[in-house]
Formats: C-alpha cells, sequence, structure tokens
C-alpha cells in the first residue's frame, strides 16, 4: 500500500466498526480515521475518538452528541449531531474510504450520500442495496465510487471473481451458517427465546443481525445485495447451509469450474481485504487448518423451517420497491421480538403480511424508498399490535 488510506467509519461502535478499528491499530503506518459515527453510544464513540483522533465525531440522538461534546472539549475533534450530522460524517472532503456499518435501513442515505460523493464504500450495510439497489449502483457508476464488499459472503464472491468477466459467471453460491437452530425439529420454533436466537455458534454480531441469522433473513438480504453487487439474476444465486462456516461462498463459472473462498470466522479479514483493496494485509491471526476441522458439509436451506430465505427471493422477483417494504417490516418484526412483544414464529408472519398489502411501491429515487419503508414500518407495527399475532 503506496500512501496513507483515510477513512470513515458510520458505525464505528458496532460489531463491524470496532473490527474496522482493530485492523487500522495494528496497520497506522497505512490508515489515518477522519470521522466517526455511531447512533447514540456515547462512551465508547468518545473512547475512540480519544484514541484515533478523527476530525469529526457525529452521533444520531443529539443529547448523545451534546456529551460526547461536553467530553471531548478542547480536543479540537467536531461533534456533530442527527441526519446531518452523520451525512456530514459520510461525505468528508478528507476521507477517501467509508465504512458503511449502520445496521438497517438507517445506512440508507449515509451510503447513498458517500456513493454520490464519489468515495469508494466498504459496504457492510446490507440493506443499503437491498432496499435501494438500482439507486446506489446507477450512482456508482455516475461518480466512479467503488462500492468493496465487507459482508463476508459478498467479499468471497467478490475475491473469487475479481479479474474475470462476469458473463462467465453461471452461479453464485452463498454459504449460511443456518443459525443456532439448523437441524433442530419444527417443535422448536414455538419456544425460542431472545436468548436462544442470539446465541450463534459461529460469529459475533450485533442483535438484529444475529436474530436475522436465525431466521436466514439475513441470507435472503444477501442475496438480493448480491444481485446488485454482481449483475446476477436471483434464479442464478443458490444458499447453501454450511455449519462450519468455512468456505464463505462459491462462484460456478460456465465452464463447470467452481471457485471457493475458505478463512476462519473472522470479519477481520474481510473488513481488511475492502481495506486494503486492491493490495492484501499481513494479518496475525490463526491461519485456516483444515485438517482440525475434519470435515465440511453443505445442506439445502429447508425453505419451510426457514420461511424469510423464500420471502426475500419473492421481494427481488418483485422488484421495485418492495425489497424495502420487505427489510422494513423485519427490522420492526425483530425489534418486537427482541422486546418481547412477538414470538420468533411471528417475524416471517409480520414480513409477508406486510409485502402482501403493500400498495405499489416504486424505486425511481430516494425519497420514493423511504416513503415505502415508513409504510412498511406503520404496517408493520399495526399488524403486531392487532389481536391474535
Amino acid at each position: 500500500m503506496s500512501s496513507v488510506k483515510r477513512i470513515s467509519i458510520l458505525g464505528s461502535t458496532g460489531s463491524i466498526g470496532k473490527n474496522t478499528l482493530d485492523i487500522v491499530a495494528r496497520n497506522r503506518n497505512q490508515f489515518q480515521v477522519v470521522s466517526l459515527a455511531s447512533r447514540s453510544d456515547v462512551e465508547s464513540i468518545v473512547r475512540q475518538a480519544r484514541e484515533y483522533k478523527p476530525k469529526l465525531v457525529a452521533l444520531f440522538d443529539e443529547e448523545a452528541a451534546c456529551d460526547a461534546e461536553s467530553s471531548l472539549a478542547g480536543s479540537g475533534i467536531s461533534v456533530l449531531s442527527g441526519t446531518e450530522g452523520i451525512l456530514e460524517a459520510s461525505t468528508i472532503p478528507e476521507a477517501d474510504t467509508v465504512v458503511s456499518a449502520i445496521v438497517g435501513a438507517a445506512g440508507v442515505m449515509p451510503t447513498f450520500a458517500a456513493v454520490e460523493a464519489g468515495k469508494d464504500v466498504a459496504l457492510a450495510n446490507k440493506e443499503a442495496l437491498v432496499a435501494a439497489g438500482s439507486i446506489i449502483i446507477n450512482e456508482a457508476q455516475r461518480t466512479g465510487a467503488r462500492i468493496l464488499p465487507v459482508d463476508s459472503e459478498h467479499s468471497a464472491v467478490f475475491q473469487a471473481i475479481m479479474g474475470q468477466d462476469t458473463d462467465g459467471v453461471e452461479r453464485l453460491i452463498l454459504t449460511a451458517s443456518g443459525g443456532p437452530f439448523f437441524g433442530k425439529g419444527f417443535d422448536i420454533l414455538d419456544r425460542v427465546t431472545p436468548e436462544m436466537a442470539l446465541d450463534h455458534p459461529r460469529w459475533e454480531m450485533g442483535p438484529k443481525v444475529t436474530v436475522d441469522s436465525a431466521t436466514m433473513m439475513n441470507k435472503g438480504l444477501e442475496v438480493i445485495e448480491a444481485h446488485w453487487l454482481f449483475g446476477v439474476p436471483d434464479e442464478r444465486i443458490e444458499v447453501v447451509v454450511h455449519p462450519q462456516s468455512i468456505v464463505h461462498s462459491m462462484v460456478e463459472f460456465i465452464d463447470g469450474s467452481t471457485l471457493a473462498q475458505m478463512g476462519v470466522a473472522d470479519m477481520r479479514l474481510p473488513i481488511a481485504f475492502a481495506l486494503g483493496y486492491p493490495d492484501r494485509m499481513s494479518l496475525p491471526f490463526e491461519p485456516l487448518d483444515l485438517t482440525a476441522e475434519g470435515r465440511l458439509e453443505f445442506f439445502k436451506p429447508d425453505l419451510e423451517f426457514f420461511p424469510c430465505l423464500s420471502l426475500a427471493y419473492k421481494a427481488l422477483r418483485r422488484g421495485g420497491g418492495i425489497p424495502a417494504v420487505m427489510n422494513a417490516a423485519n427490522e420492526v418484526a425483530v425489534g418486537a421480538f427482541l422486546n418481547g412483544q412477538l414470538p420468533f414464529t411471528g417475524i416471517p408472519l409480520v414480513v409477508a403480511h406486510v409485502m402482501e398489502t403493500a400498495p405499489e411501491v416504486q424505486d425511481r429515487n430516494l425519497a420514493e424508498i423511504l416513503r415505502g419503508d415508513s409504510w412498511a414500518r406503520k404496517a408493520a407495527n399495526d399488524y403486531i399490535a392487532s389481536p391474535g399475532v
């Protein structure tokens, strides 16, 4: 890497953000942090700001921003708040690369803003492309912004395709861990608690993403994201359950060859690849030992057991703003489950109801997407509050 890359981290206090800063800490001669953004975690972002000395810190919550400003008084670090503050962090002129790791649909506007500003985007917020894929991809083509996937599955596909014409791609095969309930009987679903859903066997992630993994909605979102990232239609994107989480995804080519990318289950690997691209960094992590793992298994997912995966394929096929509607309904349903307001089996029921009752939603611009998102959140909350759900 010939020069220092200046990075902004949106969602710096979450799992991806913390892992990104770990990469920076190990390679301080290669990276400089110029802005940090979080929703409301004052203590963490203040600690990060003191260590990495960015020019700008942004917190969506205004009260949290006031507390951070007091804590950082005299440091020379600017503190901003609200949507405007997050957008400022995502478009700060000094940044070369923006790590988009804000969870959920809240990351759509900052991701678009970074792309609009011509920044390279290390994309960990899959909802951005799920909700507004055509808009963001078209803008990236206009400005020349590069979208570098951080999700381990999309990073694997990106690495397998790298340097080859996508016309030669026959099929994308995204691997899924199966979450904590794969291989269990249907009877477990009616008694799943938030604690059970959050006990992921392989990955350490935030609560929303972990629940999405348990329902396999996470993989459904990744199918939609893969469609936009690589220009492959839904019928050529397959999901297989791979409990060992060693093969992160595969690409089958038209000549019958299949390339797989493998590695230990550590999010710092795809983060480092995106940050260093096109170069690779030497990382002091334990190497993959296939002899210790013993065996690699692959299974077809049961769509009756994991209906959220089927719903995501349906949303992609319907197109327009329906993926944004589906994503919003899922965010509301997952939140209700985590808060004890909805059973685990109610998550796909809420999403299916909102998708079935949704009016026609276009995806010509962000305003239309955000209106669809807002409608879906209200519809989901109303359905959850209705008797018998």
